[in-house]
């Protein structure tokens, strides 16, 4: 699914922007061979300082694991949030992440026991989790926050991305 030209785009677009997790074109994927996600948790998961996952967000974990997907959550969050969420949706973990640094992202590829290009981050920031998932050189996709409600810091990432989303359009998968 990779290209020359992934290597040349601007390392702040994702290669795929959605709505939500719900969007994501699960079969497409599973044909161009991506076999596991690392995911994002605050407004990708849940909602930003919060455990409780959706009915259909817990449906959508439960089709990817049917299906034969792997996922790891890697969040820069502390420990004892995380591991509740994991736990809850019986998979493994990666806490104070230091996104967008490359390191735990591929850590995060290694303890699913897949290689980089069968891997797919999602996540709802530009700066954090589309920015290391590129700098990672694995597939990304960016989908809308869940709310609105976020740490102050994350606030003053969105006024940034602002200028990077207008350019953005929420498109299908494209085989490459």
């Amino acid at each position: 699914m990779r290209s020359q030209s992934k290597r040349r785009k601007n390392i702040l677009y994702p290669d795929l922007y959605v709505d939500s997790l719900l969007d994501i074109p699960l079969d497409q994927l599973k044909d161009n061979n991506i076999k596991a996600f690392i995911l994002d948790l605050d407004n990708t998961i849940t909602e930003w300082n919060s455990n409780y996952i959706r009915e259909e967000v817990g449906a959508w974990f439960s089709a990817i694991i049917s299906q034969g997907f792997k996922a790891c959550i890697l969040s820069n969050n502390g420990q004892e949030r995380v591991v509740r969420v994991a736990e809850s949706l019986g998979i493994p973990f990666i806490c104070r992440a230091q996104k967008p640094r490359r390191g735990a992202f591929h850590q995060a590829v290694s303890l699913m026991g897949v290689k980089a290009e069968e891997t797919a981050v999602i996540g709802d920031q530009i700066f954090t989790d589309v920015l290391g998932g590129n700098r990672a050189g694995l597939f990304t996709i960016l989908v809308v926050p869940i709310a609105r409600r976020e740490f102050v810091g994350t606030k003053f990432s969105r006024a940034m991305e602002f200028f990077v989303r207008r350019r953005l359009h929420k498109h299908k998968f494209q085989k490459e």
